[in-house]
């Protein structure tokens, strides 16, 4: 068992790290009220938070993350660039069941955080970087993915708009999405809807089970899509390995897949300005589907560091890109940002 003390102490010294990078140190609360902090975050957090009603205050919860809190403080004070750093405790409910693992997970542990706003091209470079050198002692293995790909292959299928739209919306829920992406693949057989004088019953109004009916009705005229893309898009989240030859084969897909063709380049570009900074390529693995396992607020470049002596544990650091996030918390103002997380008390055990 590490002890507190140690844990505290490797989180200090990451919080140095960040500091020397120019970051300014900041403490969100606690205890935030729930609003839509908890829908920016996804299925998998808000499933695992820990939510309670204050008599004032209304709906509140302990701080699951400290990205969102972050984002919603700078995006009050305007779209300006800055740099934040932060140490402190999330909470997150870790183990399900009806009995007490043989080791179970911490509900309460540490975060040592980093978060850039930056028109920086080059940012999503320096932010990997800058966590790299960080972990460099610990010889983990780096992990990159980008959700750019991703949604941009979404949106070039040959679908309709809401079809798009729904697939884009369960990206971050595989599983959902192949049952989704398999409907969509084959024609939609007739449905029938009785036609009486009975009332309606429910919570729904009477007009929002017409509309749900029209929308299901018109969901037959939808065209099927062609199996050929089914495949690309499976190829797509296939890509995996040393992340020049992923590049390799991300550019050969692109060929047949033109709506990805800017974000692999742009792939490109990243790889570069990683290798500027002194980082072989080689040396960090690319995984096409490593986003759709992330926050649902990664719009963009993910990573993760992991122990691959301990292929049980969660990454020891993991962070993004999350450009949309700022636009939907800054009311109409937006910069783009790019951070990450490492858990200082993972990093202690590795000492």
């Amino acid at each position: 068992m590490i002890p507190r003390t140690a844990k505290q102490d490797a989180g200090r010294r990451i919080l140095d790290a960040f500091r020397a990078a120019g970051a300014i140190e900041v403490a969100p609360d606690i205890l935030l009220p729930s609003g839509t902090l908890l829908d920016l975050y996804g299925e998998d957090i808000r499933a695992r938070a820990y939510v309670t009603a204050d008599p004032v205050r209304g709906e509140v919860v302990l701080r699951p993350d400290f990205t969102v809190p972050v984002v919603q403080m700078h995006m009050a004070g305007g779209a300006e660039p800055a740099r934040y750093c932060y140490l402190g405790e999330v909470f997150r409910k870790q183990d399900h069941g009806d009995t007490r693992p043989a080791n179970p997970r911490d509900n309460e542990y540490l975060q040592a955080g980093f978060e850039m706003f930056s028109r920086d091209p080059d940012a999503d470079a320096e932010v990997f970087a800058l966590f790299h050198a960080t972990l460099a002692p610990l010889a983990l293995e780096a992990t990159m993915g980008d959700m750019d790909l991703l949604l941009d292959a979404v949106a070039g299928l040959p679908l309709s708009d809401v079809r798009r739209a729904a697939l884009t919306h369960h990206i971050w829920r595989p599983a959902r999405f192949e049952r989704m992406l398999d409907r969509f693949s084959h024609p939609v057989p007739p449905r029938s809807f009785a036609v009486n004088d009975a009332p309606w019953t429910g919570l729904r109004s009477a007009q929002a089970m017409q509309d749900r009916i029209a929308r299901l009705q018109s969901d037959r005229a939808e065209p099927v899509l062609p199996a050929i893309w089914r495949e690309r898009l499976h190829r797509l989240f296939a890509v995996a390995g040393p992340a020049p030859a992923a590049l390799d084969e991300l550019r050969v897909l692109a060929d047949h897949m033109p709506a990805i063709a800017e974000a692999v380049e742009r792939l490109a570009g990243r790889l570069d300005a990683i290798s500027r900074r002194g980082i072989d390529p080689g040396s960090v693995r690319f995984d096409a589907s490593h986003g759709r396992r992330t926050m649902e607020y990664y719009d963009g470049m993910t990573f993760s560091f992991t122990s691959p002596s301990h292929p049980d544990w969660p990454p020891v650091a993991s962070g993004g890109r999350y450009d949309a996030l700022t636009a939907v918390l800054g009311q109409g103002a937006a910069i783009p940002a790019v951070g990450g997380i490492i858990r200082p008390g993972l990093v202690a055990e590795l000492c």
